[in-house]
């Protein structure tokens, strides 16, 4: 289950761009996850794990994905830790739904998110930890913790 906390928490890794570069494994971008994910939102294929193109920007290093694909490599590659998915556009929602089927995946969040229609999350700021399916009480709740209202957690 995807565990969101909006807006601050002590444990978050704010920017995710900066920790890739430093914790990232090469061999990341090797397993099908990653390719998919680097194929759908950069538009991008994995030659190796050194090497990444596009018709765009010719061969490149994974360091150089977008701050939403790094994102869900950090996500899927130490899932214990808290992530600022802030960093990701709409379109990694689905892909964190996915990683966070198998397993719970807290992160934090200072936006609201389109999860689309069809989605379970838990919005963990208050301690009911109440499982969200519906977008517009995700919505009303990521304005209400957005706001400053109550933020803990």
């Amino acid at each position: 289950m995807l565990r969101i906390h909006f807006g601050s928490h002590p444990k978050e890794i704010y920017n995710t761009e900066v920790y890739y570069e430093n914790q990232y494994d090469k061999e990341w971008v090797m397993d099908e996850f990653a390719r998919r994910v680097i194929r759908e939102i950069d538009a991008s294929e994995v030659l190796s794990p050194d090497v990444i193109t596009n018709d765009i920007f010719g061969s490149f290093a994974s360091t150089e994905l977008s701050a939403g694909v790094k994102t869900l490599l950090l996500i899927k590659n130490m899932p214990n830790k808290i992530f600022n998915i802030s960093n990701c556009g709409d379109n990694c929602a689905r892909y964190l739904l996915e990683l966070a089927k198998d397993q719970d995946i807290k992160v934090t969040l200072h936006h609201a998110m389109d999860f689309g229609d069809d989605f379970a999350v838990k919005v963990v700021n208050d301690r009911k930890r109440k499982t969200i399916t519906d977008p517009a009480e995700l919505l009303m709740l990521a304005h209400h913790y957005l706001r400053g209202e109550d933020n803990e957690g």
